[in-house]
């Protein structure tokens, strides 16, 4: 039994995490299947954008599995948190944008998972939170490190250390979300910023993201160092000389044709 479906359909791949008896919760299994998921789609050509989602309504992700980590010891801790920064890695390293669609509950590991993304997208019931410190751990898949740099170091001491929920609203109003849309819109909002991507060269978009990622925690000199290089490095290629000649012709360029 396999617990990601995964969809793809005009360049756009669909990944949902189908565990609903569990509210999608984390364990070993899920966690290796999505990883392996996203990287057959990082590697599949025919696929330009992801969309990550949980099955449901109820949650997005709720955490990692509580029951198996209470019989687990600091080595087997310490391999479970290696696995699922893997995964969060394989996510933010993508060259190819992963927008998550926050359909619910993204507690723990799922919120960490939802960090991770390029781009989050939530429904007007979800639900963030970094509750690790109420079990008496700490978020071990990146929580500590991207949520201080998506919502600002003062926010994210609290959140981490209250363990309190997020609505939708404040996920919002703080960054954490870029838009908060019904339950019933969540999927559309996602293809229709799936579909503006796609009408733009891949190339470009992958050494974009390269940027952005890179450059965090360089100095700003470093940062325009590396823009610089990479910004080079995309002209008299195919791909820009079909954007640029498309400009000048005044029609759409075909850059995935």
């Amino acid at each position: 039994m396999s617990f990601i479906i995964k969809d793809i359909k005009n360049n756009i791949a669909r990944l949902t995490i189908d565990r609903p008896e569990a509210m999608n919760a984390m364990n070993e299994v899920v966690l290796n299947e999505l990883e392996s998921a996203i990287q057959s789609c990082i590697d599949d050509e025919s696929v330009g954008v992801m969309i990550i989602s949980g099955s449901g309504d109820k949650a997005f992700v709720a955490g990692a599995d509580i029951k198996k980590m209470q019989k687990i010891g600091p080595d087997e801790a310490l391999v479970f948190a290696k696995a699922g920064q893997g995964l969060t890695l394989t996510i933010e390293n993508s060259s190819k944008p992963i927008i998550a669609a926050v359909n619910g509950y993204a507690l723990g590991g799922g919120c960490e998972i939802s960090l991770a993304c390029h781009i989050r997208v939530c429904s007007d019931n979800a639900m963030f939170g970094q509750p690790e410190v109420l079990l008496g751990i700490l978020p071990g898949w990146g929580g500590t490190q991207r949520l201080p740099k998506i919502v600002g170091l003062g926010l994210a001491n609290e959140i981490i250390t209250t363990g309190r929920m997020v609505k939708s609203s404040e996920a919002k109003e703080i960054g954490l979300v870029n838009h908060v849309v019904p339950q019933d819109q969540l999927v559309t909002k996602c293809e229709e910023i799936a579909n503006q991507i796609l009408k733009n060269g891949p190339d470009a978009i992958a050494e974009s993201l390269a940027c952005i990622r890179q450059g965090d925690g360089k100095s700003t000199q470093d940062g325009l160092e590396e823009e610089a290089h990479r910004f080079s490095q995309l002209f008299g290629k195919k791909e820009s000389n079909e954007g640029l000649s498309a400009f000048v012709e005044k029609r759409d360029p075909r850059f995935r044709e």
